[in-house]
Parts: C-alpha cells; structure tokens; sequence
C-alpha cells in the first residue's frame, strides 16, 4: 500500500525547501512550513486511529521523515521529533487523549524527556517544577511530554530514583523565547521550557519504565506492532532518520552545485576523477546509513508483530546500528563538503545549512556512541552490562 503522507509531501516539495530560509530566519518554523506538515498528516503517522491517526509502519514514518528532512533539516527534524510523541501518546489515559485530540485531531505535542524536572506527590496528582533545554517544534505544540524525577513530600528527588513522563497543556508551561541561538537546525526553535509549580494529574502521568519495557503498551490494549516497538528504537527513530535524510539533501545539493562548476585550476568537476570518486564514495555511505536504519527498525517490527519481546542484547545491537548510521551518513556529508568549494559556504547556498544541520543533529544525546558501542560489545560477548547510566541510552 503507498505511503498516502509521502505522496502529500512529495507533492509540496518545492513549497516546503523554498521556507528552509525562512525557518531558519525566524529560528522556528514558519507558519507556512508547519501548515504544510499539518496538511500533509506527516505529524499523524504514528498517532493512533481512534484519535484520526494513520498507524503507519515505523519504517513508512522514517522514510517520511528522510524525504522531508531532505527538503529542508529543520523541517524534517521537526517532524521525526514531533511526530513520535502520538507514539508514546497512545499509551495514555483515554482521558488526556480526549483532552488533547478530542477537539482537533492534528494538535501537536512537544517534549523533552529528560528528567530535568520534579514532581512531588500531591493529592490527586504532582506538584512539577523544572526547566528543560531543546523543545523541537514547541512554538507549533498546545500540550508537552516532559520527563521528571519523582519528588518527596519536601520536594527533594525520592529513593529509590523514579522517572516519570508528565503531561501538560500549554498553559502550565512556558516557553523562554530567546533560548535557542545554534549554528544548525535553527528552524526547529528548540527552546528552553520552564515549569513553576504545575499541577499535574495522576492520569497525566506515565512511569518510564512502563514505557521502556512494553507494560504501558499492554496495559493500554493496543494490538498494532508499532506501539510494541521497544522505546530505544520508536524515540530515536525520527531523529536519526532526519539526520540522514539531511545528508541525502547535502548531497543532492552538492551534485547539482558540481554538475556544471569548474574548479580554480580550470578542471571540470567532471574532468576530475579524484571528486567523482569521492561523490560516489559519499553516495554509497550516505544510502548504507539509510538501508541500516530502515532495516533496523523493519526487523525490530517484525519481531515484535509474532509477540515475542526485544531482547536487552537486539535493543542493544540495534541502538548500534542506528548510532553508526547517523555517524557515517555525516562522515560522508564531510566528504563532499571538502570538495564542494568556498562558494559552498556562501549563505544563499544550502549546501552550508545542511552541513551545519547533519553536524547538530549528530550532537543529540541518542547519537553519542560511547555507551551504546560499550554495552553492545559486552552483550555480543555475552557479558552483563553493568546497571544504571551504561544501560540509559538501549
């Protein structure tokens, strides 16, 4: 069956990599840009269908995200990050999924999730207080997931630790205007949110750890695969798709800049093996990357559709996989660059926003590869991997 959201984006293509400008311009997304994802249903893909979602398979939602991302990264960026959250939202009390797509289905809802936050048990519910860095897209979002810490009766972090995902309109938080100032994916407006003393339901609470090991997925009753999926490979999915899909951009817009130039040596690039050698180097690095996290994520969905559990060692194989895919699509992205030119570098050349773009988008928490490449090492060795922080990021 075709993909009905990337046929609409594929439709609006020129509208949506003419507004990277734009985007990155205003430090958000334009109103236009988040118009055309709101009609093209990209925000929908994962959302699930009694509150008008599509319940797409996660591959067709990172090949999405890829398209998108190539017209224009902070688009795309927007969309892989934005465009999860009705994954884990699908996992919530039918009473805040009322309250936030009950009225309009296509109302979007930010994050983060690290738990900068506490939340200290009241009747009813939490007292939340806290302030986060990087809400993608939040300008364009009326609700938000933000991660926290369970709190005592003093306000103090609870023992054992506990973590929690907290829900909130947008009226209990606030968004600090002048705190995303960066050097790539400007568009995406991934500013600083700030928290003071939220009232916060028990019903607008989800434990981490239920999401993490499949309980909350369960307990909800939800039958399709993708809500199966292990958190490690659904939330960094459209961030890592988005990172290569600017890489297939920096590339398209690297051949189409080489087509016709001739260097200062009076050498076509055309005439110059040791260029095209490294384009065709690049391409195929840049489409590996690709082939590796669609398969990743198809055989993650595969697994879970015969009812059988991702195991620690697969989660910790495929984090692998989609850590390497984004590092070697950006290697690649290197590669050209060097060989694009100082002309490249020229502001109305989008050949330096997708370069800045693919090298912010590595900075993100879920693309380090340090404990991730650890812990897969000792699974494959068939070592336990020590508890705590190590095990974090799988």
């Amino acid at each position: 069956m075709a993909n009905p959201v990337l046929e609409a984006v594929t439709q609006r293509a020129e509208e949506i990599s003419a507004l990277g400008p734009a985007n990155e311009a205003l430090g958000r997304l334009d109103d236009q840009a988040a118009k055309v994802l709101r009609e093209s249903g990209a925000i929908r893909m994962l959302q699930p269908s009694g509150h008008g979602g599509l319940e797409l398979h996660p591959r067709e939602f990172a090949e999405t995200v890829m398209k998108i991302a190539g017209l224009d990264g902070s688009t795309g960026w927007v969309t892989g990050v934005v465009g999860v959250h009705p994954w884990e939202m699908a996992f919530a009390d039918p009473r805040v999924q009322q309250e936030i797509w009950g009225e309009n289905q296509d109302t979007w809802i930010a994050s983060p999730y690290a738990p900068m936050g506490i939340a200290r048990p009241v009747d009813g519910g939490y007292v939340f207080n806290g302030r986060w860095q990087f809400s993608s897209g939040t300008d364009h979002c009326d609700w938000i997931f933000l991660g926290g810490m369970l709190g005592d009766a003093d306000g103090n972090m609870a023992k054992p630790p506990t973590s929690l995902h907290l829900i909130l309109p947008r009226s209990d938080y606030e968004i600090v205007d002048d705190s995303w100032d960066v050097v790539g994916l400007r568009g995406t407006g991934s500013k600083d949110i700030i928290v003071k003393d939220a009232f916060v339901p028990d019903y607008r609470v989800i434990p981490f750890s239920k999401v993490v090991d499949g309980t909350a997925a369960r307990e909800a009753g939800l039958v399709n695969p993708t809500y199966h999926l292990p958190f490690s490979a659904a939330f960094p999915l459209g961030i890592s798709a988005s990172v290569i899909g600017i890489a297939e951009g920096a590339l398209a817009h690297h051949l189409a800049y080489q087509k016709g130039r001739v260097q200062i040596t009076g050498t076509k690039i055309k005439d110059d093996p040791y260029v095209l050698y490294a384009i065709s180097e690049a391409a195929a690095d840049i489409a590996a990357a690709r082939s590796a996290l669609l398969d990743n994520v198809s055989r993650m969905y595969d697994v879970v559709a015969t009812g059988r559990e991702v195991t620690f060692g697969e989660r910790a194989v495929g984090r692998r996989t989609q850590v390497q895919a984004v590092w070697r699509a950006v290697r690649a992205v290197d590669e050209i660059v060097a060989r694009s030119g100082g002309n490249a570098m020229r502001v109305d050349n989008p050949i330096q926003r997708f370069w800045r773009d693919a090298h912010v988008g590595l900075t993100h928490a879920i693309h380090v590869p340090g404990s991730v490449f650890h812990v897969s090492a000792l699974t494959e060795l068939d070592i336990e991997p020590p508890q705590g922080p190590m095990r974090s990021m799988i």
